[in-house]
């Protein structure tokens, strides 16, 4: 167990010994004159001895104030040196962790944008479906999918996570000419689905009208994220629900359709996330402006070539 006596007297005694003066030591660590004094008493009531013999204008060191001096001075010195590069390297590079879908199929199109406006700036993409602790420093900030905000955490909306059915133009074309007609909803639970299992089908249907809910469970593929589903869909493996927003350049360059206009939701939001206590570092707040700025261009442009 470390006998130390209190830091914040020794943090003052270093200031006023340094500078000789304690009206000037209150100005440069924003105290009173009155607060330096009684740190300066309170230190020396630990020591058993005086620190400065006081003089007009002058705060003089005594012979022990004059020993202490050097290597309190020294190891504030390493103190400071050891946070300056700690704040060298977090003002150095941003990480930003997301989920696989959101960072294949929206944020990686656009990340190389936030890096041309801030090239001082290195960005680390950490993409997993698990959430990190933002609190604990694993990542900078964090895009996350949910119902609600995280108790705790600084959230801002971003966009609404609804889905509709896509496929690929072949996969289409094929179905259609099986059925001698265009597919229409209430076909859909007796044709070939993507992750069969997954109940936003349920939320889907619901929205249509299509009674679904004794619909056959066919085996069909079962993948862990949109990213994966939607590259199952244009290799025509069959119709998956899939994120408008996220595909519009699939879309726009047909890779896969989306024959219905109807979207649903399971009333997810993606959100970015930021720890309370960070919400104003620069680097932090730069990422959120732009990234605010890239949600509402993409709102504002039903398909768009990637940024």
């Amino acid at each position: 167990m470390r006998r130390l006596p209190p830091l914040a007297a020794v943090r003052v005694f270093e200031a006023a010994a340094r500078l000789e003066n304690f009206t000037a030591a209150a100005t440069e660590l924003g105290m009173t004159q009155a607060a330096v004094s009684y740190q300066v008493k309170l230190l020396e009531e630990r020591l058993g001895a005086s620190l400065f013999v006081r003089e007009r204008g002058r705060a003089r060191l005594t012979p022990l104030g004059q020993r202490l001096l050097p290597q309190l001075s020294q190891a504030f010195d390493m103190i400071e040196q050891a946070f300056a590069a700690h704040r060298e390297e977090d003002e150095a590079l941003l990480t930003v962790a997301t989920t696989f879908t959101f960072a294949n199929t929206w944020l990686a199109w656009r990340l190389g944008g936030f890096q041309v406006e801030h090239p001082d700036l290195a960005v680390r993409l950490a993409t997993a479906n698990k959430l990190v602790d933002l609190k604990a420093g694993e990542a900078d900030v964090a895009i996350r999918a949910g119902a609600e905000p995280w108790e705790g955490l600084d959230c801002t909306e971003l966009m609404t996570v609804d889905f509709t059915p896509m496929c690929a133009p072949s996969f289409w074309k094929r179905m259609t000419e099986e059925l001698g007609r265009p597919p229409e909803p209430a076909d859909l639970p007796h044709l070939p689905l993507i992750s069969p299992e997954d109940y936003w089908w349920d939320r889907w249907f619901a929205a249509a009208g299509v009674e679904a809910e004794h619909r056959p469970r066919k085996p069909g593929l079962r993948l862990d994220s949109q990213a994966d589903e939607g590259h199952a869909a244009m290799g025509g493996q069959g119709f998956v629900l899939l994120t408008p927003a996220f595909w519009k350049n699939d879309l726009k360059d047909e890779r896969l359709c989306q024959p219905f206009d109807l979207t649903a939701t399971a009333g997810f939001r993606y959100w970015l996330c930021i720890s309370p206590e960070r919400r104003n570092v620069p680097k932090i707040k730069r990422f959120k402006q732009w990234l605010l700025r890239q949600v509402e261009a993409s709102k504002a442009s039903p398909l768009e070539a990637a940024a």
